[in-house]
């Protein structure tokens, strides 16, 4: 009965959470097994968790980054350091996708802040519309893979895994993927006898790349200098101060940005914060960076990035809040016990499970938006998962990525309908120009799903 309900009030046209909480609600008050206020307290309870708090706080991170002007130093970095090969602002889009996936955690916010910048791009340079708006939505897709991840959070509570596990797994895949998209823009460079689209400058590319081995090298030094003994917090702020200084000396152009995902991943590896205390340290991060630093943002715009922020963060914890009453039935009831055992029944095998999840989560995620997917799809796939041996981290790597591809296609795709806004596209021909970008986003998703060390070899190197 709670499924049918569900159903029906999702074919009615009523957003998920609220057919997720209206479906459990009318379930108990018709059964009359427990009072209505039941509801309330599980979605109260289902919130009331330490890890949640890292959801407004990269929210608010991704939404300074987006709106202090971050996205166009980003976008001169990645034109310096690859915009000379053939397919230069293809692979601009890329690149640059991929250092903005350290501070967004979003596929959306990539979509909306680079993605505008990108596509007006590659328009002046003669690229078609739809090419552009092709590898503007792969690119897209990093956004959630490489840390940080609103989705991993959600993901992370949902599974009683950690978030910082999570983290450090999508690395790998991540630079995976990016280097599967490069390979699919050289082919079309190639094919179309598309050439750089700006002139080689060895010394644009050698301070680019000089700039990325300060990135590199400042957590080695730290690390070097705690391992001799230094205090941790004080050789932070020592080792910030003296990268703030030389970025002041040299003009660099995206190390600060580019140090955001470094703070936030070496901090929780080293255990000088919390996955929650590191959104928190981003979100300083960025502010820094906006209001003191760049100085590209004001107060006024600070106060509207926090309304927005608070907007989509009642949004997300509604999603989570229903979910966790819905979740909590699906078990009560014994739904995902059944499931658990048709699924068993059917397959001990667990390559033939990832076949069958990943089929089912693409579909899915054509029809609901990431955080709504993750809140019911866990409680229902993850026991089987772990019964046949699967670990929890690799398939909540599995399961973002099938959410995010999903995120690309109608009827619900929201990365899709933003770009088709941008792009000033139909969304018919918005998908059709979509389409070649499948090619290297399923094969990515297929060797994640079947060389599981892809993701788990850095979190097992670190300790978790």
């Amino acid at each position: 009965m709670l499924k049918v309900l569900f159903l029906f009030l999702m074919a009615s046209g009523l957003p998920v959470a609220i057919a997720m909480a209206g479906s459990s609600l009318i379930y108990i008050l018709v059964s009359g097994d427990l009072p209505g206020f039941a509801v309330v307290h599980r979605m109260i309870g289902g919130i009331d968790s330490f890890p949640l708090l890292a959801v407004p706080f990269f929210i608010l991170a991704g939404n300074l980054m987006n709106n202090a002007g971050i996205t166009n130093r980003i976008y001169n970095f990645a034109l310096a350091l690859v915009g000379w090969l053939k397919g230069g602002l293809g692979h601009v889009n890329i690149v640059g996708s991929v250092i903005f996936a350290g501070m967004s955690g979003t596929a959306i916010a990539d979509a909306a802040g680079l993605g505008t910048i990108e596509i007006k791009a590659m328009r002046d340079h003669g690229y078609s519309k739809e090419f552009a708006v092709g590898v503007t939505a792969a690119s897209a897709t990093l956004g959630p893979i490489i840390p940080p991840s609103l989705p991993f959070v959600i993901y992370a509570m949902m599974a009683n895994v950690s978030v910082g596990a999570l983290f450090l797994a999508g690395l790998m895949p991540g630079v995976l993927m990016a280097i599967l998209m490069m390979i699919t823009v050289a082919y079309f460079a190639h094919k179309n006898g598309w050439g750089g689209d700006v002139r080689f400058d060895g010394g644009r590319v050698i301070k680019a790349l000089i700039e990325l081995a300060v990135v590199a090298g400042w957590p080695l030094a730290v690390w070097g200098a705690v391992q001799a003994g230094l205090n941790p917090q004080l050789t932070v702020a020592v080792g910030l101060a003296v990268l703030l200084a030389a970025d002041r000396f040299f003009s660099w152009q995206a190390v600060l940005p580019i140090m955001t995902p470094v703070l936030l991943i070496g901090g929780m590896t080293t255990g000088l914060f919390t996955p929650t205390e590191g959104a928190i340290a981003a979100s300083a991060w960025a502010l820094f960076l906006g209001l003191m630093w760049y100085r590209t943002m004001h107060w006024k715009m600070f106060i509207k990035v926090s309304l927005d922020t608070v907007e989509t963060t009642a949004t997300v914890m509604f999603i989570v809040a229903a979910a966790s009453i819905f979740g909590w039935m699906l078990t009560a009831t014994g739904v995902t016990t059944d499931i658990a055992r048709w699924v068993l029944a059917f397959t001990n095998e667990a390559w033939v499970f990832l076949l069958l999840a990943n089929l089912l989560m693409l579909f899915v995620g054509c029809f609901l938006e990431p955080t709504a997917a993750i809140t019911i799809l866990v409680p229902i796939l993850l026991p089987i998962a772990l019964k046949l041996g699967v670990d929890p981290i690799h398939f909540g790597l599995i399961m973002v990525l099938n959410l995010m591809i999903g995120l690309l296609h109608p009827p619900m795709g929201m990365v899709l309908f933003v770009l088709a806004r941008v792009a000033k596209l139909s969304v018919e021909r918005t998908t059709m120009a979509i389409l070649p970008w499948l090619f290297p986003l399923l094969g990515s998703l297929i060797l994640l799903t079947y060389v599981p060390q892809i993701g788990l070899w850095l979190p097992r190197t670190m300790g978790f």
